[in-house]
């Protein structure tokens, strides 16, 4: 009998279709399993199939209307939707994300992803779907006490949406003070690599690979934004290994994406064997992800 502990375990290694079989094998028989639900939105939501992952969020809140959880990932497919949407069909699911979010925080004060969720949203979005950047600063400040480090980050947005950069400068410097996590030093690399700063940049996303000993999503995090700057390729793919051959890896970065950035950067510096590897790899997991099938045709 299929398990949704299980099912979890198989979403966090990134072996989606394992996951996904499992999960619909407990929804055959348990169709109102809000978890199961939430954990097939979660799998559709890391293959970018935003509709599908709409409708099984959708009903995971349905099952589960007091699940803050539950709750963020909606708000999450829908946002992932919207960025993808035209205009006029972004407003509307502006406005869901909005609702989405701030239910996620009200059942759920101290659910920091949520709250971070919240607080991008109101410095991205604008005032027309519920954005703000006064809403963002009061969030802030409800943040400080219990989590003083994103709330530093979420200021930090703040000021650099203000064009105020030497101020976000200072907050995401502070934010690394206050938590000292590598997801605090990644932020201040990625902000770095904005504004053009590239040593300054890898000083920083050095200091939070060093941070995170368990070789978590942050290295992934790292690699994504060398990648970009057109920075260290070897360390790079340094990272990506590692992540990959981590016990630490989750869906805030699925493998399955990890092996098709790993066979990506493999293919720019001229070893198209070992990225076709990548993305096979990839396909192994998670067959149905549109990126890894095209990856896979070019190689």
């Amino acid at each position: 009998m299929a398990d949704a502990t299980q099912a979890n375990v198989l979403l966090q290694q990134g072996r989606a279709d394992e996951a996904t079989a499992s999960l619909r094998e407990i929804l055959a028989t348990q169709p109102g399993d809000a978890h199961a639900h939430q954990l097939l939105c979660r799998i559709y939501y890391a293959q970018e199939m935003a509709d599908n992952a709409i409708h099984e969020c959708e009903l995971a809140a349905t099952n589960a209307p007091a699940s803050s959880d539950n709750q963020m990932w909606l708000g999450r497919a829908y946002g992932f939707k919207a960025s993808h949407a035209n205009p006029l069909s972004a407003l509307s699911l502006a406005i869901k994300v909005r609702i989405a979010f701030e239910r996620a925080v009200q059942l759920d004060p101290e659910n920091i992803h949520a709250l971070n969720d919240l607080g991008e949203f109101y410095v991205g979005a604008p005032s027309l779907v519920g954005g703000g950047l006064d809403k963002a600063r009061a969030l802030a400040a409800r943040m400080q006490p219990q989590f003083p480090s994103q709330a530093h980050r979420l200021l930090a947005f703040i000021a650099e949406k203000k064009k105020e950069n030497a101020l976000a400068e200072a907050e995401f410097s502070n934010a690394v003070t206050a938590g000292k996590t590598p997801e605090a030093y990644i932020d201040l690399g990625h902000f770095y690599q904005r504004h053009n700063q590239p040593d300054k940049m890898v000083d920083a996303l050095q200091s939070g690979v060093a941070t995170d000993r368990r070789k978590g999503p942050s290295l992934v995090d790292a690699a994504s934004i060398l990648t970009d700057a057109h920075r260290s390729p070897e360390l790079a793919e340094t990272l990506l290994r590692a992540y990959l051959s981590s016990s630490a890896k989750t869906d805030d970065a699925p493998a399955f994406k990890v092996h098709v950035q790993l066979g990506d950067l493999l293919a720019h510096h001229g070893d198209p064997a070992a990225a076709h590897r990548e993305y096979a790899a990839a396909l192994a997991l998670a067959s149905n992800y549109a990126p890894a099938r095209k990856a896979m045709q070019g190689s």
